[in-house]
């Protein structure tokens, strides 16, 4: 899955995303992509666990 994080701007935001979506499934691959924007995950958690929890770290991905 891929998102579009507007808010993650720098490697510190990276580290927090990729934590979030960790927390949700330990084993997930992130790849995050600051100057970008963008966050691909490998997960075998559903979507919108993913979602809920980039939410919750204050990271809401891009609806659309």
């Amino acid at each position: 899955m891929q998102f579009h994080l507007d808010d993650m701007t720098c490697g510190g935001c990276a580290r927090s995303v990729t934590k979030a979506i960790q927390s949700v499934d330990a084993q997930a691959s992130v790849e995050a992509d600051p100057p970008n924007r963008t966050v691909v995950v490998q997960t075998s958690a559903a979507r919108e666990a993913v979602v809920a929890a980039l939410r919750e770290a204050g990271f809401p991905p891009r609806e659309g």
